[in-house]
């Protein structure tokens, strides 16, 4: 099994605060890794520490084979090229529409045009459903909408890694299992690595081959959602357990 995300013994401080404190973890390619855990326990610091935004203070990186913690700006550039990010916030520029958004990375990294950048657009929109939307601006969107042009910014350029962070927070549940059922459908025509940070269980048991519980800086059980259903003797594990089983 290929590893295509591999952190070694990561350290992470702010000021004087440990964040994240001998942290290891590997990712397989093609599998969807969802991470949890309480809030401030650093689930979305991991995944800017990933890409490289937030430096460590101790250990090893790798992304795709490649070292990312010492390696040049242009290096650690082109090795986000390969990543998309869906943004908690959906994190859409409030000026631009929605055609622009999508295509952000093709205008400004390409030499393509217009028409070839709106045609990519208008086939990615099809796909989240989103038709005919490509000339509204955000605040004109549904929160459930803006999600899906979160979404499909993040794939329209095809990254080999798709990062979600929250995707279902602040959604109302018929809302959060679209998006869901979306997550899933993207991942089987594109075949991309996931790793998605959310407190939502139902997502979590729904899309993931494994869970990993951070705790106290660290890694603190991985597995299956059915291994960690039927072992995990951890209180948080259990508590967001016991709150599927009841739904």
């Amino acid at each position: 099994m290929e590893k295509i995300i591999s952190l070694t013994d990561i350290w992470i401080q702010f000021s004087d605060t440990p964040i994240l404190q001998g942290l290891n973890l590997d990712v397989i390619k093609g599998e969807s890794l969802v991470i949890v855990g309480s809030s401030g326990c650093g689930k979305t610091v991991l995944l800017k520490t990933i890409l490289g935004l937030i430096p460590i203070t101790k250990g090893h990186i790798s992304l795709f084979g490649e070292q990312v913690n010492g390696t040049s700006k242009n290096k650690i550039m082109e090795l986000r090229s390969r990543v998309g990010m869906v943004f908690q916030s959906s994190a859409l520029f409030d000026s631009l529409t929605v055609w622009e958004n999508v295509g952000f990375y093709y205008l400004n990294h390409t030499d393509m045009t217009e028409q070839q950048i709106r045609s990519a657009v208008r086939e990615i929109l099809a796909e989240m459903g989103m038709e005919n939307f490509e000339n509204l601006l955000p605040e004109q969107l549904s929160g459930g909408m803006k999600k899906r042009i979160s979404i499909a910014r993040a794939l329209i350029s095809k990254p080999e890694i798709i990062f979600y962070d929250e995707p279902t927070t602040g959604l109302d549940p018929i809302m959060a299992d679209s998006i869901t059922k979306l997550i899933i459908d993207m991942r089987k025509k594109y075949k991309t690595t996931s790793i998605t940070v959310t407190h939502d269980i139902k997502l979590a048991s729904r899309i993931s081959d494994r869970i990993a519980l951070i705790d106290n800086g660290t890694i603190t059980e991985i597995g299956t959602f059915e291994e960690l259903r039927q072992n995990s003797k951890n209180q948080l594990i259990k508590s967001f357990l016991i709150a599927e089983e009841a739904k």
